[in-house]
């Protein structure tokens, strides 16, 4: 590997704290390392400090409480999200999204914290996590807080996190019975190609729909004023259409070397309204 940097892995969050506290200006935090570690091996990343969170035991929390909800340590991998089985029953957007990020090998490092604080366009997790209004949690040396994961992005590869500031895990609050939820991506191959375009669904237990997509936008994002059109006048067998039909009003695709933004437009609309018919014949998780 190419890179000169102190390394330090923290056995407890207040040595992580300390660290990152002092040595703020260019230190790296490491959970997965799958993206981080690739950029500092090609030069593209040259951090002088590098803070390993694998080891904090606030960062392997990985529990679901009925009627609170789902917490995911920083240091939880994505096979592990994909493979729960609470996950596929309660969030099986989140899993669906998780089973289909990278190559198995790539899934048994990659955590979820790593996906969304990447802050990647088109992020596979980061969709899920709108439509179930998941909370960011957050601690530094001078406090902690709760950041809502759609007030998370700040743009392309950039979100709200002060650099002192540590990913301590994502809360997912439980979405009770009856709740429905799916999401989709186009790649230009099949398997493990990052997304052209992805479209997560959810459809609550009131009928209400939730709608986010990624790789349509300079960051992953909700689309709340689709979503209260559609609400406005309930579900019925037309909603399907009609999303697919004003979802391209919402988005701003790009045109880079995977796709067109026009490319991305049809996607967009393809995939909603696949996602939505999924959700309202039954969803993955009945």
């Amino acid at each position: 590997m190419v890179g000169n940097f102190d390394y330090l892995r923290a056995q407890c969050l207040a040595e992580a704290l300390e660290f990152l506290d002092e040595e703020r200006e260019n230190c790296r935090v490491l959970a997965g390392g799958t993206d981080l570690l690739v950029l500092i091996r090609r030069s593209i990343e040259s951090p002088a400090h590098l803070l390993d969170i694998k080891a904090l035991p606030e960062a392997r929390r990985f529990e679901y409480t009925r009627g609170a909800g789902l917490l995911i340590g920083a240091a939880v991998t994505v096979n592990q999200i994909a493979q729960l089985p609470v996950a596929r029953k309660k969030y099986p957007a989140l899993a669906d999204a998780a089973g289909v990020l990278g190559t198995h090998q790539v899934r048994n490092r990659a955590t979820l914290a790593g996906n969304i604080c990447n802050a990647s366009p088109g992020a596979d997790l980061a969709p899920p996590l709108l439509v179930f209004e998941a909370w960011v949690q957050v601690k530094s040396l001078t406090g902690s807080r709760e950041i809502p994961i759609d007030e998370f992005f700040a743009g392309v590869k950039k979100t709200v996190l002060r650099p002192d500031e540590l990913v301590t895990g994502v809360y997912l609050p439980d979405p009770g019975d009856g709740d429905r939820s799916v999401y989709m991506k186009q790649g230009r191959v099949k398997g493990h190609d990052l997304a052209v375009a992805g479209v997560a669904v959810r459809l609550t237990e009131s009928k209400k729909l939730c709608i986010a997509v990624s790789a349509l936008a300079p960051a992953p994002l909700r689309l709340r004023q689709l979503e209260e059109r559609l609400n406005v006048v309930g579900i019925n067998p037309a909603t399907a259409e009609q999303a697919a039909q004003e979802v391209e009003q919402y988005i701003r695709p790009i045109s880079d070397v995977r796709a067109s933004a026009e490319y991305r437009k049809h996607l967009a609309a393809v995939l909603l309204k696949r996602a939505i018919r999924q959700c309202e014949g039954g969803g993955k998780n009945v």
